[in-house]
């Protein structure tokens, strides 16, 4: 694979978006998928966002707002054509990956690596989805949101993936600016596992008043050190996923991944948080 590649990315969402933006930023020229063209306006819209907010902030210099023009909205899987490289970001339901994996066994070439930046679901069942030739090449690449700032990858290997294919995609990823780590492919890999943990405790502390969701989010980062207390990052990701990634788990690992009964009904509610919407701190 060349320095730089033509890549692709499905879903124009939150994560795939700025993965997209990621591997522009590096060089590389980058088709970006989702199912209709308002939604692909939406995100180029919002990568602009970025970039300027970047720029103001130092984080991005002048020149990488032509990363913008290496990245190509398309509808049309069979514009991955010629891709070396594919990462999937779409919602984080098995039989939804599925048909996008079944759609790209079909028109990608048959030495394209194809990565899922699925939270949860273990890679070796994912790769079961594409053809018995293609599952060498498959691998799981876990970004973190914002993917344009964190700077860790978990690089998760399905127990088909050749490991020529694994030391390659470590390459790549560390050639985006990120720092990858090989975890073991296990349901939640290993980040989720260690947050859903911290999430679920925090609920319970709240649900028992020992203290409320702004001055938990306050100890975790002063007391701590993160950069983002739990229920801004519930709030960020949305409650409605933090939900569904710890039915996952809970169903993989048992009792000590059981969301908490006031998660469940905030969701129910609708209280999920995101762009706009009420959550933990907007409620």
């Amino acid at each position: 694979m060349s320095k730089t590649m033509q890549a692709g990315v499905v879903g124009a969402g939150l994560m795939g978006r700025e993965i997209a933006l990621v591997f522009a930023l590096a060089g590389h020229r980058v088709r970006l998928h989702d199912q209709t063209e308002a939604a692909l306006t939406a995100a180029m819209e919002r990568l602009a966002a970025i970039i300027d907010k970047g720029i103001a902030r130092g984080l991005f210099a002048e020149a990488d707002r032509a990363a913008l023009d290496r990245i190509a909205p398309t509808t049309d899987l069979a514009d991955f054509a010629d891709c070396a490289m594919v990462t999937e970001a779409v919602f984080e339901s098995q039989e939804v990956k599925a048909a996008v994996f079944a759609d790209l066994d079909r028109h990608c070439p048959a030495d394209c690596i194809i990565a899922s930046n699925t939270s949860t679901i273990p890679i070796t069942v994912l790769a079961s989805c594409v053809g018995e030739a293609r599952r060498g090449r498959f691998i799981g690449t876990h970004y973190f949101s914002p993917v344009s700032r964190m700077p860790l990858v978990e690089v998760i290997p399905g127990h088909f993936t050749d490991p020529d294919v694994v030391e390659q995609v470590m390459g790549i990823c560390s050639d985006l600016g990120k720092k990858p780590i090989r975890i073991k492919d296990v349901t939640g890999f290993a980040v989720n596992r260690l947050l859903h943990v911290l999430m679920i405790e925090a609920v319970r502390l709240v649900e028992e008043d020992v203290a409320t969701p702004e001055d938990i989010d306050t100890a975790c980062k002063l007391g701590l050190g993160h950069p983002m207390g739990p229920f801004e990052l519930m709030d960020a990701t949305t409650s409605s996923l933090c939900l569904q990634a710890q039915e996952i788990m809970h169903d993989a690992y048992g009792e000590r991944f059981r969301p908490r009964p006031l998660l469940k009904a905030r969701v129910r509610a609708g209280l999920v948080g995101g762009r706009g919407r009420p959550g933990w701190r907007k409620a």
